[in-house]
């Protein structure tokens, strides 16, 4: 028997051991055995599911189960959670099955059951929210309107969810927003209304994605909303219309093209559509979409071969995404003079791309016969045992489940009918992708007419349709200026010729990006320093790619474009974006700098030195150009500044130990697998949240209490190597080469600071700890882990810090030594009140929370001293009943927003968050820090 029988024979055996099979006939076993041939996914249904057995048997019950659009007819919010999440999934189940065996059964075609699936998605996530927001409004009061009346979150569903045509295992994407800010009203508590939501967002997201003894609902992706996966989860319509106007890109237009309001309310729905519909659609033909989408298409082909996807009814050459593009660039380049067009259903807006002749009718036709087959084929594949798939079977078993949904016998029909439709929507996607023009002459001779021009910088700033004549004058003037210091500079005629190639090129690109003035400033600031060295013109020429991002970096950063102006070798980063943008891990900064220096001899200190520097600029323009471009969530980026100074310093310390060694020999009872040195960070890299621009600080603690000599040729005090150890360490990061520092290195939080030993033996340090030191060091040593050493020296410091950080201490006193300790930092640093780190409620007023409450309450708790990160301390803080469930939640956000505030003034001060949501994190840290702290408070 055949493995598609075995299976089918399984599903019917376990199916009439609770129903009776004998009382069907033969028509309605014969149904039946077919459906459970093509699904495993309904044979599994029908086990947990047999009341729906009688149903499947008839195909007149099964089409009126669909027709009368049955909902749920129980009320969740007599449920107790568990039961909620299982009603909605057996509900999902149950409806998808009908759906699919009308399918299979031929009793509607692929367009009923695209709308069918999506009106399920409507119809459970709609579920899913009223009783979530019902939950939470009972808890937390209800966020009112203007009017009174109870605010929506309202659910944006994007992709084919959005466009009524979700396929039959989809994940979901969604976007949340809501009308306005506020405080909720008339619950046990109230709080604002962004709060509220963000709950809101993450119970109905639970509701959907999280997976039981029934499966799930959804698998739920919010990655497509403002900011990505480091953006809040829910935003207000003013911050989504900011975050639109001032940052949307392109492939967002894209996204927002297939946006619908899956909970509309007649008025807070029609407000947002308003808002979306300036930046999804130009009053103009925009064509600038065609150029886009060329840039999609050659990453689709790359990347089909680089995959091969050829059997991929989606994503392989002329699949379903194909046309998706074919449809959704017409509608970005005619959408904003034809209002018909204006709407998220492929279907319907190749209805529309026919009736204004924008395709011709025949095109149309095969266009929608195409997609539909696919999708047919899609739906069918997807069925088989509800996995969210598009690439055509090779396994027997799953081709005769196919080929059975789909009615077919042969397994080559089916191919030559994928492949027949396949192949006609990629001829159609090129046609109207390469139209055989070259968009970017015009623009190109453009740049070369102003570049060779005579003419005033008023006459030609006209021709910058991009800009207004105050910005186009401006820009023409800064060209010019530049072309005249060209002239007093040895460029050469090689030179020349490739700044001539270049600046229309460079133009054209500005235009691309509707960049302002300011980014052809950066751009020349780069240029300046390589005008006079042709290898790296002829690289950005050659390397269109590389040019491009340079543009782009420069139009993100000012920070990056300094970079690039003070280190010209980092341009060669640029050549491959795909590298420049890929996210590495802690073992790749290692595996990448030891094969660096695997090329530099031992013996070349100021090599040495200098391609530390380097790798140390290239890797942070990398992971900043991952932060500018939301490849990395803000959060993460001070995990990887964090990573590349771990990694460099532990080769800085290896470096030195071989320096000093050679010259002394090793010092007693050490060698190179152990050296009895750690290496203490605190501050920002001790709590893992380095920053860009960071110093580090650090304390050198060693393990030697020998007198005896070193081992070498010329012998030193075992205790003096350690010293002279850890100077080297400090000059091969502090001196300033051709590429800048290394690290600035602070080691001031040694015992005795200043006047202390640059190493110190660890029992010393311990001790220091103990009896002497201050209590800021002792919130000092809140931050603090080791990043290098031996496993028994870091143990030994583990040790150390929980002992010190578990002392009972005198509350009263506590509090009056860390406000004395914050007044002075401020009275150093000043009060600027758009600080985010030193004014009123910033970042030190939050870390010094965190502090206090780990050296006040660590005595009865080992869990606050378990991490030196504060987002980990404050949870801790709010299981031990120190913070409400809250106010952590609010700090840990105010953390987040704060820090990404910081990196922001560093890497892109147009970037930074609203004043509005700083104010409002900020004000958060300072009740907690009254609540805390209003006792002993200055007058």
């Amino acid at each position: 028997m055949s493995s598609y029988n075995v299976v089918m024979s399984a599903y019917l055996l376990q199916i009439s051991s609770r129903f009776d099979l004998t009382l069907l006939s033969d028509a309605q076993q014969q149904q039946l055995t077919r459906l459970l041939s093509a699904s495993s996914f309904i044979g599994r249904t029908l086990q947990q599911q047999p009341e729906l057995l009688v149903e499947f048997c008839a195909p007149s019950s099964l089409a009126s189960a669909l027709q009368s659009n049955a909902a749920l007819e129980i009320d969740l919010n007599l449920l107790p959670e568990t039961e909620v999440f299982a009603v909605l999934r057996r509900f999902r189940n149950a409806q998808l099955c009908r759906i699919l065996a009308a399918d299979i059964l031929q009793l509607h075609d692929i367009s009923a059951s695209l709308h069918y699936v999506s009106q399920l998605a409507d119809r459970l996530i709609n579920a899913a929210y009223q009783w979530a927001y019902q939950q939470l409004s009972q808890q937390w009061g209800t966020p009112l309107d203007e009017q009174g009346k109870p605010m929506p979150l309202l659910i944006l569903g994007m992709g084919k969810l959005g466009g009524g045509e979700l396929n039959f295992s989809s994940d979901i994407d969604l976007i949340f927003t809501y009308p306005a800010n506020g405080e909720t009203q008339g619950g046990r508590r109230s709080t604002e209304h962004q709060q509220f939501f963000t709950k809101l967002g993450q119970k109905l997201i639970a509701a959907l994605h999280q997976v039981t003894a029934d499966g799930f609902v959804y698998r739920v992706d919010m990655r497509l909303r403002p900011f990505g996966d480091s953006g809040p989860l829910v935003l207000s319509f003013a911050a989504m219309e900011d975050y639109y106007q001032e940052q949307g890109r392109e492939w967002e237009r894209y996204a927002m093209l297939k946006a619908r309001v899956l909970n509309p309310d007649g008025e807070h729905s029609d407000e947002l559509k308003k808002l979306l519909k300036p930046f999804i659609y130009r009053r103009y033909i925009d064509f600038s979409a065609i150029e886009s989408l060329r840039r999609m298409k050659q990453q689709i082909e790359q990347e089909n071969r680089r995959l091969n996807r050829r059997d991929n009814i989606k994503l392989g050459i002329g699949g379903i995404r194909e046309v998706e593009f074919i449809v959704q660039t017409l509608q970005l380049i005619r959408g904003g003079r034809i209002p018909a067009m204006q709407q998220p259903s492929l279907l319907k807006a190749l209805t529309v791309l026919s009736a204004e002749h924008i395709l011709t009718t025949q095109q149309a036709d095969e266009l929608r016969d195409d997609y539909l087959w696919l999708r047919t084929v899609e739906q069918a594949l997807q069925g088989i045992d509800d996995q969210q798939t598009q690439t055509l079977p090779q396994e027997p078993l799953l081709q005769a489940q196919l080929l059975s949904a789909l009615n077919l016998v042969s397994w080559a029909t089916l191919q030559q009918q994928v492949d027949t439709a396949m192949a006609r929507v990629h001829q159609q996607f090129k046609l109207v992708i390469d139209n055989g023009e070259d968009p970017d002459q015009q623009e190109i001779t453009l740049g070369k007419l102003i570049w060779d021009s005579e003419q005033s910088a008023d006459e030609l700033a006209s021709q910058l349709d991009w800009l207004t004549l105050e910005q186009g004058k401006i820009l023409i003037e800064q060209l010019q200026q530049f072309k005249q210091d060209c002239q007093k500079r040895s460029v050469g005629p090689r030179g020349r010729d490739f700044l001539a190639k270049l600046i229309p090129l460079l133009l054209h690109m500005l235009q691309q990006q509707q960049a302002q003035p300011t980014v052809l400033a950066r751009v020349l600031g780069v240029f300046k320093q390589i005008v006079t060295r042709t290898a790296y013109l002829e690289l950005l020429f050659e390397n269109s790619d590389a040019l491009q991002q340079l543009v782009l970096l420069c139009n993100q950063s000012g920070w990056l474009a300094e970079q690039l102006a003070r280190y010209p070798m980092l341009l060669d980063e640029l050549i491959d974006p795909a590298q420049l943008y890929q996210v590495a891990t802690k073992a790749d900064y290692h595996d990448r700098l030891r094969q660096l220096l695997l090329r530099v001899s031992a013996d070349d200190l100021e090599l040495l030195m200098e391609t530390l520097r380097q790798y140390k600029q290239a890797q942070q323009l990398r992971i900043a150009a991952a932060d500018i471009s939301g490849v990395l969530p803000l959060m993460k980026v001070s995990d990887h500044l964090t990573w590349l100074a771990e990694v460099i310093m532990a080769q800085v310390v290896e470096l030195a130990w071989q320096q000093m060694s050679a010259r002394y020999g090793e010092p007693a009872n050490a060698s190179a697998d152990d050296k009895g040195l750690a290496v203490l960070a605190y501050g920002k890299l001790g709590g893992l949240e380095l920053g860009y621009g960071s110093d580090l600080d650090l304390v050198f603690v060693h393990n030697c209490d020998s007198q005896a000599s070193t081992g070498g040729e010329r012998p030193i005090d075992s205790k003096q190597f350690y010293l002279k150890l850890v100077q080297r360490v400090l000059h091969l990061c502090t001196t300033r080469t051709n590429s800048g520092v290394l690290y600035d290195i602070d080691t001031r939080l040694r015992p005795s600071g200043n006047s202390g030993l640059l190493a110190i033996n660890i029992e010393t340090y311990s001790q220091y700890l103990q009896q002497e030191a201050w209590t800021w060091e002792h919130q000092a040593l809140v931050r603090a882990r080791a990043i290098y050493g031996s496993q028994a020296l870091q143990q030994r410091f583990t040790q150390i810090r929980q002992q010190i950080l578990s002392l009972p201490r005198p509350l009263a006193k506590l509090r009056q030594d860390v406000v004395e300790m914050r007044d002075k930092l401020r009275q150093h640093h000043g009060l600027d009140a758009n600080d985010p780190k030193h004014s009123v409620g910033g970042i030190v007023d939050l870390e010094f929370i965190s502090q206090y409450l780990v050296l006040a309450y660590a005595a009865e708790d080992a869990a606050l001293y378990q991490y030196s990160d504060n987002i980990r301390i404050l949870a801790a803080a709010a299981k031990h009943g120190l913070l409400a469930e809250d106010q952590m939640q609010q700090l840990q956000q105010a953390y987040q927003l704060l820090r990404g505030a910081g990196h922001r003034q560093t890497l892109a001060p147009a970037t930074l968050p609203s004043l509005d949501s700083l104010q409002s994190a900020k004000q958060q840290v300072e009740k907690v820090w009254q609540q805390l702290f209003t006792p002993i408070a200055p007058a």
